[in-house]
């Protein structure tokens, strides 16, 4: 592990943020990078988060497949492939927490020491009425795009 990033104890990979922290964290630090998990065509038809203001991309890679929901057998070449190194910090991001999770885990079990998860992900949970509107990267106000 590179100094400053246990593994926290229950965890197999650095740890949940908030998109706040990950935010500032990807404004920070030069080294870290956005992994956004989700499919084509939700970065496609709901957003992308926008680091442009940061001078940084967004790395996509798809975790599941669209459209069969399909596990990507290749996530981490794909990963490597968009020139992700090992010891950059990672914040894996998807719709609300999930699959980011999984991501981070499979990063950290291949060698990538410093893997994050975004908690609440890019839209967040479901309010009462079944809109994505309680919390995530969208409502927390930061920058993001769409189509």
């Amino acid at each position: 592990m590179p100094d400053g990033v246990p593994i926290l104890e229950g965890m197999s990979y650095a740890g949940d943020v908030t998109p706040q922290e990950a935010y500032d964290a990807l404004r920070s630090d030069p080294q870290a990078v956005l992994v956004d998990v989700r499919t084509r065509a939700e970065w496609t038809y709901v957003g992308l988060p926008d680091l442009g203001d940061v001078g940084k991309p967004v790395v996509t890679v798809e975790w599941v497949r669209f459209p069969d929901g399909a596990p990507n057998p290749s996530f981490l070449d794909e990963l490597r492939a968009a020139g992700v190194g090992e010891d950059a910090p990672l914040y894996f991001l998807c719709r609300s927490g999930v699959r980011s999770v999984a991501a981070a885990e499979a990063a950290t079990a291949a060698g990538f020491a410093a893997s994050y998860n975004v908690l609440e992900g890019f839209e967040g949970p479901h309010d009462p009425a079944g809109h994505r509107t309680v919390s995530g990267w969208k409502v927390a106000g930061l920058p993001w795009r769409q189509g």
